[in-house]
């Protein structure tokens, strides 16, 4: 018997077009894992698809097939040890052949493969010949479209051939994404050696009530060489430890299946908990297979967090509530929304992930929601969110679509979700599965057949819309058989089988703004949802990203060709422009037009952030449960609904999310009287007088906090009201209401006079100051900002920047580009307040920031 060996095939790997001439037009392959476009870019043979209208050249590559191939040598092994392969992921549909014998053919991406190749291995040491030949996932769409004339693929977004396809449905394009259809070993391929192995190591555990004991079963899943039985010649040792002492170990003989299990006990256990309401520990989980004279044969350690989730969704003066709890502790689940970080997913390293996953802490989110058109996410953005403390809610990979239930569809979802399941199970992160992205709106949208009161499976996979059968039986089923403590929602949005749109149970996806009526950001209070799990703003990316992929001086104005290329959202022009005119005055220069289309997108943050977030109120009354933006990233640079973009350049909404969701938050509302109407008084609607004013806590104690609120001129900079002091105590894990309709006497006012001012509040503890927010006139657009002379200082060492003004400003911001990183941007300045900003970043001086703001 051997120890387990393994060898990840990397290198030596070439690619061709297939019905290139046999032995001509292989290209040299950096590195697998790979995709196509990856290597025929590498090798110049494609522009890259990123710049300009480049992507339009590369369609050809959907329709070809594609062969990759490599040669590996096997140590030469006693009888008795087994060679296999194992494919992490194939992109999509590959036949793979080993020394001209075809071993695998696969339909899915999502899944991975372990081939027994012993008996087709050459001998004495001679090299094998690994070939796999990716066919057309676009064309294998339409003809499973044509082989289920039973089903109608209704779609929403892009083309119907992605729906009986088992692969990242965002290659098909979406309102954000380019069309990129890869193919190719997308993830590791490896040889591997053993006459046994441990094939997995989980646990099942209970946290108890007072959060004192964790006690559960640890098992472990031993799989033999197929000329070999699991017998009584091994143990498996089952063992936890913790800051690398053993905690718990126990020696146990495997059952004739494989299976062994050892219930365990832990008295205080280390509780993983999320970023800011506690700290992150974990434990080592380990199943080490052993013989009888102790020699080992393989180890198998996963690094776990403990933890006890639950949903909350109990009956409320507001309907039904949907909230987290962690550990006994109710949580706010302000984040983001995340699609795949890149078009060749391939190419996302596992430090990529992690610099991703910091920016979420960075700006105080602690949910992060991995969207159902992309992929089951890679172990290292888990093993990030487990370290930084990010919550993760997982669809299924369903999106937007009527997708269908015949057996072999069935047979491959199964396989994929039970994998990715028991795949993920371990991360304490982990805390929701949902079934898809909005799939029951297709049902709404189509008006396909849905009784929430039928509850017979069967029917429901004769109906128009049979992938009821996946969400609403199996995959509760699944879910509970792999990993039964997990909570599992059937879709996001979904609310008990009410309208998806229903405000007063489960979670909405709120495109009133933006889409839909385009309701103003100002009215957010309005728009709320017990849990809010998609909303968003666009914005453009700062001018570097744009510069980079519109490379033609004359393209880089607001409008033209390339510009409208490069947003993939339909009716982009006229949303954009529409909230940017109700808003701003309109500039025709890419500079000023990309800043007003960031304080858009910032000033949408901090209005649904704050306004969404003061529904959070107490203990028992939680009408608003969480936050989620559409979106954290891209997959490519682009102008979206991204509030970070590809090359992790932070827009100033990223600033305005951060701030919103600080641990002690102040927050103010203003009366907001409508001034697009055409009998509107423009004067009265924006120098409104009435505001509110609240702090947010996540704070597990009780603050003692000081406020202050001014009234300042904009035009003057001069205070038009008596200063508001007062000091107040801030209610843990709570909202605590500070102003209610409070009327603002202004000085000296006179019929006739008009002079607009902005409400400026701070809170302080302990004389520190930790939160302001600022209530300004609205709209923006009617304000004069001229003169506002703004001034700068500079640190020594050239890290630090400090900015004032005269007057009060609105959306200072600094452009920002790859690999600089500031403490805080698209804020606000007031007469007498000094900001200081630290630059980070190489070879980056505070003085070489340019800068605007609104009026600028």
């Amino acid at each position: 018997m051997m120890h387990r060996t393994t060898q990840q095939l990397t290198t030596g790997w070439s690619l061709k077009q297939a019905d290139a001439a046999s032995e001509d037009g292989w290209l040299p392959v950096q590195t697998v894992p790979s995709q196509v476009h990856i290597d025929l870019l590498a090798n110049e043979k494609i522009p890259d698809p990123f710049v300009d209208a480049n992507e339009l050249a590369v369609q050809w590559i959907a329709e070809k097939d594609w062969i990759y191939r490599t040669k590996f040598s096997v140590p030469s092994s006693s009888d008795g040890v087994i060679t296999d392969l194992v494919f992490l992921g194939l992109d999509t549909f590959a036949t793979v052949t080993v020394n001209g014998t075809t071993v695998l053919q696969s339909e899915n991406m999502h899944i991975s493969h372990r081939v027994h190749i012993s008996e087709h291995l050459r001998q004495d040491g001679e090299d094998n010949e690994l070939q796999i030949v990716f066919h057309s996932a676009r064309q294998a769409g339409d003809k499973l479209i044509e082989q289920h004339p039973e089903h109608v693929f209704h779609v929403r977004q892009t083309e119907a051939s992605r729906i009986p396809v088992r692969k990242a449905q965002y290659n098909w394009g979406w309102d954000w994404g380019p069309i990129l259809m890869t193919a190719g070993p997308w993830r590791p391929v490896i040889l591997e050696q053993y006459t046994y192995r441990i094939d997995d190591v989980w646990t099942q555990y209970e946290i108890s009530a007072d959060n004192k004991t964790c006690s559960g079963t640890l098992y472990a899943r031993i799989k033999a060489a197929a000329a070999q039985k699991v017998d009584a010649y091994f143990d498996v040792i089952l063992s936890l430890s913790y800051e690398d002492k053993a905690v718990f170990e126990q020696k146990c003989r495997p059952a004739p299946d494989g299976l062994a299990k050892t219930i365990f006990q832990l008295d205080s256990p280390a509780l993983w908990y999320p970023h800011g309401y506690g700290t992150q520990p974990r434990y080592q989980l380990s199943a080490k297979l052993v013989r009888a004279d102790n020699a080992e044969l393989d180890e198998q350690v996963k690094v776990i967090g403990l933890r006890r989730c639950e949903l909350i969704q109990e009956k409320d003066e507001f309907g039904k509530s949907f909230y987290f709890r962690i550990n006994g502790i109710d949580v706010f689940a302000g984040g983001s929304c995340w699609i795949p970080a890149d078009s060749y997913l391939a190419q996302i390293s596992k430090d990529r992930y992690f610099d991703w996953m910091k920016l979420m802490v960075e700006s105080n989110q602690i949910m992060l929601r991995v969207w159902g058109g992309g992929i089951y996410e890679d172990n290292a953005l888990l093993d990030a969110c487990d370290q930084l403390g990010i919550m993760v809610w997982h669809d299924f990979a369903f999106a937007c679509a009527n997708y269908p239930v015949y057996d072999a569809f069935l047979k491959s979802v199964e396989e994929e979700a039970r994998q990715n399941i028991r795949r993920l199970r371990s991360h304490p992160s982990v805390v929701i599965w949902a079934g898809n992205n909005e799939d029951y709106q297709v049902q709404e949208r189509y008006k396909l057949e849905y009784d929430f009161e039928n509850k017979d499976p069967e029917s429901w996979k004769q109906s128009t819309f049979p992938a009821r059968y996946i969400y609403e039986y199996l995959m509760p089923r699944w879910v509970k058989e792999e990993d039964p403590s997990c909570i599992y929602h059937p879709s996001s949005p979904w609310g008990d089988g009410k309208p998806t749109a229903d405000q007063t149970v489960g979670d909405i996806h709120q495109w009133d703004l933006w889409h839909g009526p385009m309701s103003r950001y100002q009215d957010s209070a309005d728009l709320s949802g017990r849990f809010v799990s998609e909303f968003g703003m666009e914005a453009h990316p700062h001018l570097g990203t744009l510069r980079r992929v519109i490379t033609d001086p004359k393209q880089q104005r607001p409008g033209t060709m390339m510009m409208d290329f490069r947003n993939k959202a339909r009716e982009h022009q006229r949303r954009m422009l529409t909230y940017v005119t109700e808003n701003f005055l309109v500039p025709s220069d890419l500079p000023t037009f990309t800043h007003v289309t960031q304080i858009l997108q910032a000033e949408t943050m901090r209005y649904a952030y704050k306004a969404w977030r003061r529904m959070w109120g107490q203990p028992g009354s939680r009408r608003c449960g969480g936050v989620l933006v559409w979106q954290l990233n891209d997959c490519w640079p682009t102008i979206s609904w991204a509030v970070v973009d590809y090359h992790l350049v932070r827009k100033p909404a990223f600033y305005a999310i951060a701030r919103a969701l600080k641990p002690l938050d102040v927050g103010l509302s203003r009366n907001c009287p409508v001034w697009t109407s055409g009998h509107a008084d423009p004067f009265s609607c924006t120098n409104s007088d009435e505001f509110e004013l609240w702090i947010a806590s996540s704070e597990q104690e009780t603050v003692e906090v000081d406020i202050t609120v001014k009234f300042i001129s904009i035009e003057s900079g001069e205070l038009v009201s008596e200063t508001i002091n007062t000091r107040t105590l801030a209610k843990p894990n709570s909202t605590t209401e500070v102003l209610a309709k409070q009327l603002v006497k202004v000085h000296n006012a006179s019929a006739g006079t008009f002079d607009p001012f902005v409400i400026y509040a701070v809170i302080s503890v302990g004389g520190q100051v930790v939160a302001t927010d600022t209530a300004w006139p609205q709209p923006l657009k009617y304000l004069d900002f001229s003169n506002r002379n703004i001034k700068e200082d500079f640190s020594p060492s050239g890290d630090e920047v400090t900015v004032w003004a005269d007057l009060p400003v609105k959306g200072f911001v600094f452009e920002e580009r790859e690999g600089l990183k500031l403490s805080d941007n698209g804020f606000d300045l007031m007469p007498g307040e000094k900001k200081v900003v630290t630059v980070n970043g190489k070879d980056v001086s505070a003085k070489e920031l340019e800068w605007t703001y609104v009026g600028a």
